[in-house]
């Protein structure tokens, strides 16, 4: 993984606010070389903010923000080696795609015309986008604005490039594309990519490493994988993902109680007799038999998602999320086994409990994600 390798970025200590009212509360961050690193979170978290700060668009009120260990709060964002890709494109409609591409050559007063046409054929080959050069970027669809967008941005070979929800006007189809793209080119050039979104699949798929923001604050920083099966609270847990998160009492190491039953866990540490949450993932639950199950309940609702079928069991008042690929009748009652290594201890924090049971927080993500297309921090 790219942390291993050099620091690039690192803010320390960063603060922002707008109109009296704090965006970013004294956050620090280390971004790498060679780095694919998003941050993720739901609208006015705090995450385009971040980035226009490093971008140099912004200037934070205190904390600073150094660039290969150098300060570089006062430098102009055309000083430094940092370029930017935004969701709206911002091409010029009066040139072709050769010319859009080669825009940043001219600027950086590159002469040989020979050397402007091998590096845009290069963008062009890199973009697949090769036989487009004389074509109006207002004939192009949507996915190929943005392959000119960032053939334009990577041209002069930055050292980071900046991705403010660069695929977020594009159908699924072609959004799904593009990642696998976009993660192709940071491979191929392994320039820094910093990409802001708030589709959690979206940075599980494409990041080496993932930062989880919520009002301004770092939650978690890890891999996608670290993210997705260790959050460090039911905040990270329900935002990555689907989650189960039931009320707990850690009796001892290896040993939690929940819904009136005693599991066995792997984590440790905690306690005797401590309150915790438990984390329990919707495809980490087995349906069997009710008189075989550690826990029992009755089905409330099914729901076919294409490969799996999700289900809602009421166990004791708690609405467990279960995602199988047996189909299980409505009103049934079931039972419930958990292995181990399912189960995720977590501390108690100020997120517990915040949005209820399952099914009243997913009314909670409906509603961030369909006012989470464009970041208005």
């Amino acid at each position: 993984m790219s942390m291993n390798g050099k620091k690039l970025i690192e803010l320390r200590g960063i603060t922002k606010s707008f109109d009296g009212e704090v965006v970013l509360d004294n956050i620090s961050l280390d971004i790498y070389e060679d780095e694919f690193i998003t941050l993720l979170g739901p609208s006015g978290c705090g995450k385009t903010t971040t980035l226009r700060i490093i971008g140099g668009f912004e200037s934070p009120d205190s904390g600073d923000v150094f660039f290969d260990g150098v300060r570089i709060n006062d430098t102009p964002p055309y000083k430094r080696h940092i370029n930017t890709v935004f969701q709206r494109y911002a091409l010029f409609p009066h040139l072709n795609v050769y010319e859009n591409i080669a825009f940043g050559l001219r600027v950086a007063k590159v002469k040989d015309d020979g050397e402007i046409s091998r590096r845009v054929r290069e963008m062009l080959e890199m973009v697949n986008l090769k036989g487009f050069e004389r074509r109006h970027v207002t004939t192009l669809s949507g996915g190929q604005q943005q392959r000119v967008a960032i053939a334009r941005a990577l041209i002069n070979k930055p050292r980071v490039l900046l991705l403010d929800e660069p695929l977020g006007a594009l159908d699924l189809k072609l959004r799904k594309d593009m990642q696998n793209e976009l993660k192709n080119m940071q491979k191929r050039t392994g320039i820094t990519f910093i990409y802001v979104t708030h589709d959690q699949e979206e940075a599980l798929s494409m990041s080496d490493t993932v930062v989880v923001m919520n009002g301004g604050s770092i939650m978690q920083i890890g891999t996608p994988t670290d993210i997705y099966n260790e959050p460090k609270n039911a905040y990270v847990a329900d935002f990555i993902g689907e989650s189960n998160i039931v009320d707990g009492v850690m009796l001892d190491d290896f040993s939690v109680k929940m819904s009136g039953q005693t599991f066995v866990c792997v984590d440790k540490g905690f306690g005797k007799d401590t309150p915790v949450d438990v984390v329990v993932r919707p495809e980490d639950v087995d349906v069997v038999s009710p008189e075989s199950g550690m826990l029992r309940g009755k089905v409330t609702s099914v729901t076919f998602k294409g490969v799996h079928y999700e289900v809602i069991v009421d166990i004791g008042g708690f609405k467990w999320m279960i995602q199988t690929t047996d189909y299980v009748a409505p009103d049934a009652v079931i039972g419930i086994d958990i292995e181990p290594d399912a189960i995720h201890i977590m501390n108690k924090s100020e997120y517990s409990g915040m949005f209820g049971d399952y099914s009243s927080f997913s009314d909670e993500l409906d509603a961030l994600s369909e006012n989470s297309e464009e970041e208005e921090d």
